[in-house]
């Protein structure tokens, strides 16, 4: 199961609003088939497993990360799969929070007599899914802030200047968050200050995420990179923006989505309507205002803060720029908290604990 489960993890990012599955067969104990799933509305994962193992599937056992699918989707039925080849026994690490699914799978294989078990490494399967846990079950995107800062919190010099607050092992992390979500949100402040691409750029090669700029007064200006061919932009803005501006913007080749009448981007709203379009997850890399109007509207999933070490006081940007809370006991807790190092830098990692 740990091997099906870095299989899948091989493949986060590439199967859109589908989970990323892992499954290995085992016969006589030997492995003889491995696969995951790698694109959304191509074969799953046991598909390639049982394609790989072929007769030796017979009379084995399939470890797979997440329950096999019983209904036809894009895809045939993974179950009726299993079932066809002969595998003895299927071990499952946790089940569809698809409603389609939910528990049919595992039914269905009990009841062709291939014997099931489920929860090997669950709670591991569970976060591997977590942005797909959330959209199948609600329609909206799992929402993830990222963060680069210093010790003391900042975003920023006192002057603006960020460049660069991680060194390049952070950098590098972030790029694969990007390659690994659906899409990228800014605030229109940091593309002022920033002018970003918001592309993914790895060592080898990555998808782009879908941008998304929110720009309540539609201020983003035509050069702005985030308007060039490599990846589609959607700009988020509110009825009270110009329409005439609303029309250059759409000229330049982005998208603009009316969200809310203002004088703020209505952003629970937006999330319903990228959920809509299919978006299950979004990195949110944008400013100490966009941070703390999403902690502010408790539409925030996970945190990942990366941590240099560095102090800068004064004057400079905070992480999350809203007023908070009056005491200390109001505070926003994380739960599950991790630490992971790159190079001299530190993320912390861990989950709104909203009351």
């Amino acid at each position: 199961m740990r091997l099906a489960l870095n299989t899948a993890k091989g493949a986060a990012g590439q199967t859109g609003i589908n989970p990323a599955v892992g499954c290995v067969v085992v016969n006589d104990g030997r492995i003889v088939g491995i696969g995951a799933h790698l694109r959304r509305g191509e074969a799953h994962a046991e598909v390639h497993a049982l394609d790989m193992a072929g007769e030796r599937a017979r009379g084995g056992t399939a470890y797979v990360t997440l329950e096999p699918c019983s209904h036809h989707g894009r895809t045939p039925p993974c179950c009726e799969r299993l079932i066809r080849e002969g595998v003895a026994r299927v071990v499952v690490a946790t089940l569809d929070p698809n409603p389609v699914v939910a528990g049919r799978g595992v039914a269905r294989l009990r009841e062709a007599g291939i014997a099931a078990e489920v929860g090997l490494l669950g709670d591991e399967s569970t976060r591997l899914n977590e942005a797909f846990n959330k959209y199948i079950q609600t329609g909206l995107p799992f929402v993830t802030i990222k963060t680069a800062l210093t010790l003391d919190g900042k975003l920023a010099a006192r002057t603006g200047h960020s460049k660069w607050i991680t060194g390049p092992a952070a950098r590098e992390a972030v790029h694969t968050l990007r390659h690994r979500h659906d899409a990228i949100m800014v605030g229109v402040g940091t593309v002022l200050a920033d002018d970003p691409e918001l592309t993914t750029r790895l060592s080898v090669p990555g998808l782009h995420p879908v941008r998304i700029v929110v720009d309540s007064a539609l201020r983003l200006p035509d050069s702005a990179r985030v308007l060039g061919a490599e990846a589609p932009t959607l700009v988020l803005t509110t009825a009270a923006a110009p329409a005439e501006r609303a029309e250059r913007i759409r000229g330049l080749g982005a998208e603009v989505i009316v969200c809310g009448d203002g004088p703020r981007v209505d952003l629970a709203a937006a999330f319903a309507e990228l959920g809509r379009r299919e978006i299950g997850s979004v990195l949110v890399e944008g400013g100490g205002r966009l941070n703390g109007a999403l902690i502010e509207a408790g539409l925030a999933d996970k945190l990942m803060l990366f941590y240099a070490p560095k102090i800068v006081g004064g004057e400079a940007p905070s992480a999350f720029a809203h007023e908070g809370p009056a005491s200390m006991d109001e505070a926003l807790r994380l739960r599950d908290v991790e630490i992971e190092r790159f190079g001299d830098d530190w993320c912390v990692t861990g989950y709104p604990a909203w009351t």
